[in-house]
């Protein structure tokens, strides 16, 4: 098998499992269905996973990679870490709508599986990645010297995704999401920013 064809058989799994798992519950979907979907036979899935359950950490890390290619392509051109923090936000918000049936599901299934303590090293990229956008906004001046970094970039990241999440999961709508993105984008500036 080519690593193409084995990329293609894991992606096809995993996308088949994502619907799946989003119509039916992961308790309710059997690898039967999963297999089925993804047109491989079943001695492919566990190929991959060793478990239906085994799928939720790769369904996160997914994620996180889809998270991080769109907010990476949006944030090339920007001008400034303002501009790159706005950015930032909105791109979270889309995604967060956009997968918030995933992010459910990635959420219980960790919690049952007991796998919380795999974000870390999921979410390890990611931090990295922003731990080094926040480090060139403070040799460009931009961002308060003293910031710790490493924690700066889990607790920006985090913020930004609970906003998004407390507004599209939690159904926490008494303002608008406009508002509430500018809410969180004057958190981080106050917070963050030096004055210009």
């Amino acid at each position: 098998m080519t690593t193409s064809t084995v990329h293609d058989k894991y992606n096809a799994i995993l996308q088949a499992a994502i619907e799946i798992i989003s119509e039916k519950g992961l308790h309710s979907t059997s690898i039967s269905d999963i297999v089925k979907r993804a047109g491989v036979a079943q001695g492919t899935f566990y190929l991959y996973f060793r478990s239906k359950n085994a799928l939720i950490p790769a369904i996160a890390q997914s994620l996180i990679s889809v998270t991080m290619e769109k907010v990476r392509d949006k944030t090339k051109d920007r001008k400034d870490f303002p501009e790159f923090l706005q950015i930032l936000i909105e791109e979270i918000y889309n995604i967060t709508d956009e997968y918030k049936d995933v992010i459910v599901l990635v959420y219980s299934g960790l919690a049952i599986d007991h796998s919380m303590e795999m974000w870390e090293t999921i979410y390890k990229p990611y931090y990295e990645w922003f731990e080094a956008e926040i480090k060139r906004a403070m040799d460009n001046k931009e961002v308060i010297a003293e910031l710790n970094i490493p924690w700066t970039s889990k607790l920006v990241i985090n913020l930004v995704e609970n906003a998004a999440e407390r507004f599209f999961i939690g159904r926490d709508q008494d303002i608008t999401r406009e508002q509430s993105q500018t809410e969180v984008f004057q958190f981080l500036k106050r917070s963050m920013l030096l004055e210009r």
